[in-house]
């Protein structure tokens, strides 16, 4: 049982990372690498510092905040009365099927699909950007959207995913 409550709080903590760096990237770091770069055409100080030293490792404690994340939200529904299952069929099939099982299988779907969006989408294609792995100029700029549209889609899919987590455990009156 201190291994769950372990979890529970390495889950929270992961995940306020996750999202965190999550809104940070999308409301701080993409605009000012953008004004950056425009003022470095007019002798500003350019984009280089921030893509060199503060990206790759925002990057880095965004992919494994993520899969923590991830790993011990899945730890935790498999040893909660949601069961890991349970959550992921959104409760289908369950003896006694709850409205609490679906919200959290909800949440856990949409963590889910951001997961994969942060490493199958997001990091591939900033590595391309980044220059940690050879790209021309037309990769990286398709990298550029590519990461940007996955970014975006994980910033909207992280509100639901919170309201559905928090749902979960407390219900929520506008839910049913």
């Amino acid at each position: 049982m201190e291994f769950a409550i372990f979890a529970r709080w390495l889950h929270i903590v992961a995940g306020v990372m996750w999202i965190g760096l999550l809104y940070y990237f999308n409301f701080v770091q993409v605009p000012a690498l953008a004004q950056a770069t425009s003022e470095a055409n007019s002798g500003g100080p350019g984009g280089a510092a921030i893509t060199k030293y503060v990206a790759p490792r925002a990057l880095f404690w965004f992919r494994y905040a993520a899969l923590v994340t991830w790993l011990t939200g899945a730890y935790y529904l498999a040893v909660s009365p949601y069961t890991l299952h349970g959550a992921f069929t959104l409760g289908l099939g369950l003896a006694e099927p709850a409205a609490s099982v679906t919200y959290i299988g909800f949440g856990a779907w949409l963590g889910t699909i951001m997961l994969l969006n942060v490493w199958g989408l997001i990091w591939p294609n900033q590595k391309k950007i980044l220059g940690i792995v050879p790209a021309t100029d037309e990769q990286k700029a398709r990298a550029r959207r590519v990461a940007f549209l996955a970014s975006r889609t994980n910033t909207m899919l992280s509100i639901p995913m919170l309201m559905f987590m928090q749902a979960g455990a407390h219900g929520l009156p506008f839910f049913g």
